[in-house]
């Protein structure tokens, strides 16, 4: 009970980072939606660049954060020699990276369909190359359990980010006539998402002075490089095909429809499907706990019964995200621009996938401990072939909407696989059966939120409340011995 607690109160630590700067980031989801429009396809350039973003970063951290964890762990590891060998090849391969695409800038932007705007791939490649480098520098802060610098530095991001984000976007354009303001292009202010993105990330670099001055070259390792790489090949492999397994109908998209229209359609799904991410940031949150945790606890033997309870809780909480969300639909959609709404079917799909996705991460600890990590890639890789698959052959036909049932396909595989192979491998006593039931009453209150039409927005809000209100009595009910000890534990006077 007592690593429980820690692992809840690491969660809502990392939690709030993850979560209030999200929340955050959706005042400036508006601001975007409502000033560049879906039919000029410039959130659909955002979104793309993006995704290309995200499997960038996973190339250049080459699964060192995960084997980061599991050698600080080992013993008889000396911890330091651990970060500096850690952080020192994340930083020769960022290094590199950014080197090279300076170098071909214009074969790079050429091949990523950017040539009249090479400076989005400079400004990404920067931010990419930094972001894998504090990758390490995170890892080493949720290794050392200090949530709270985790927290400072994560919001210091946001909080600047949405400063400058605010101005370019909301009072830039009513001062362009000043003569200190002749740098300002209202009509390319895409770039400045960019630009902002970096100046950002340089920020919080400056934030890691102190853990920056532990890293001593004397004490990187060639040899334990290479037992490192050993153990990471497989990971950098699962990872590669984990996040294009979410960024890859982000990619496909703008390249299986004619002319404009993929980056119009991309624009208005990657809008859409921002208020799914609710689940992304529990999935985020509960992973920057949870594998620290599972690492640090491997040889307790109640791991297994606190692994198996974690994921039913974790299950239980974002399906009731998931409820809250489609419950909640009609007023949510009024935090984008209207033109691009119509892609709010995708949501509820998109939501699912990204349950699946978050159990599967649940999963896939019985080869993480094990070391055998190429079960992950070989997985995941199935996985991203189902999800490719699905994209190729219906996006042409239903466009966006084929991403959406992609992801869910994709992730549902994969945890079929990852379950049952794992229960061969290294059996975790998961409630199966009560997870089943609450999802199975999650997607009956959902049918019966969108199959009842009510034309009075109040009352369809009440209605869907109630709805939202079941769920949680029966989760009590069927967590009742849970929250009679949370009870107790409440001074009473």
């Amino acid at each position: 009970m007592a690593s429980l607690k820690k692992l809840l109160s690491d969660s809502v630590v990392y939690g709030l980072s993850s979560i209030v700067g999200r929340f955050l980031n959706y005042l400036l989801f508006p601001v975007y939606t409502y000033h560049i429009s879906a039919a000029s396809g410039g959130y659909g350039v955002v979104t793309e660049v993006y995704a290309y973003t995200a499997l960038l970063l996973v190339v250049l951290t080459f699964g060192m954060e995960t084997t980061y964890f599991y050698y600080s762990n080992r013993e008889g590891m000396d911890r330091r020699q651990v970060f500096s060998t850690s952080l020192g090849a994340v930083g020769a391969v960022s290094a590199l990276f950014v080197a090279l695409v300076m170098l071909f800038i214009g074969p790079v932007s050429a091949f990523m369909g950017y040539s009249d705007h090479p400076e989005y791939i400079r400004a990404m490649a920067c931010v990419v190359a930094l972001d894998a480098f504090q990758a390490i520098l995170f890892a080493r802060l949720r290794q050392e359990g200090r949530p709270w610098k985790f927290f400072a530095l994560k919001m210091a991001f946001i909080v600047i980010s949405m400063a400058l984000n605010l101005f370019v976007f909301l009072v830039a354009p009513h001062w362009s006539h000043l003569p200190w303001m002749a740098w300002y292009d209202e009509a390319n202010n895409v770039k400045y998402i960019f630009y902002i993105n970096l100046f950002c990330s340089a920020v919080v670099t400056l934030g890691f002075v102190k853990e920056l001055k532990d890293f001593r070259l004397s004490l990187f390792s060639t040899e334990l490089l290479k037992q490192m790489l050993r153990y990471a090949w497989p990971l950098l492999l699962f990872g590669i095909v984990g996040i294009f397994n979410q960024v890859a109908d982000k990619m496909l998209l703008p390249r299986l429809l004619p002319g404009d229209e993929g980056h119009v359609q991309l624009g208005i799904y990657g809008a859409c499907i921002k208020l799914a991410m609710i689940m992304a940031l529990i999935t985020q949150a509960f992973r920057y706990a949870y594998e620290p945790f599972v690492f640090g606890g491997q040889k307790d033997k109640q791991s297994k019964e606190t692994q198996a309870q974690a994921t039913k809780y974790f299950i239980m909480f974002t399906l009731l995200a998931f409820l809250a969300v489609m419950c909640y639909i009609d007023v949510l959609q009024y935090l984008m621009g209207a033109d691009y709404r119509e892609a709010l079917p995708a949501v509820p799909i998109v939501m699912m996938a990204e349950i699946l996705m978050g159990i599967y991460f649940n999963l896939s600890f019985w080869y993480k401990l094990n070391g055998q990590t190429w079960w992950g890639a070989v997985m995941s890789s199935i996985g991203c072939a189902v999800l490719v698959a699905v994209n190729i052959a219906f996006v042409p036909r239903i466009g966006y909407m084929a991403c959406a049932w992609g992801g869910l396909a994709g992730y549902g595989v994969c945890v079929l696989m990852s379950y049952f192979i794992g229960q061969r491998k290294n059996p975790v006593p998961y409630p199966v059966g009560t997870i089943a039931a609450y999802f199975l009453l999650a997607l009956a209150l959902y049918a019966a939120s969108a199959l009842v039409h009510i034309e009075s927005l109040p009352l369809r809000l009440t209605y869907n409340t109630l709805l939202l209100l079941v769920y949680v009595a029966a989760v009590m009910w069927g967590e009742r011995a849970l929250v009679q000890r949370i009870v107790n534990k409440i001074p009473h006077r």
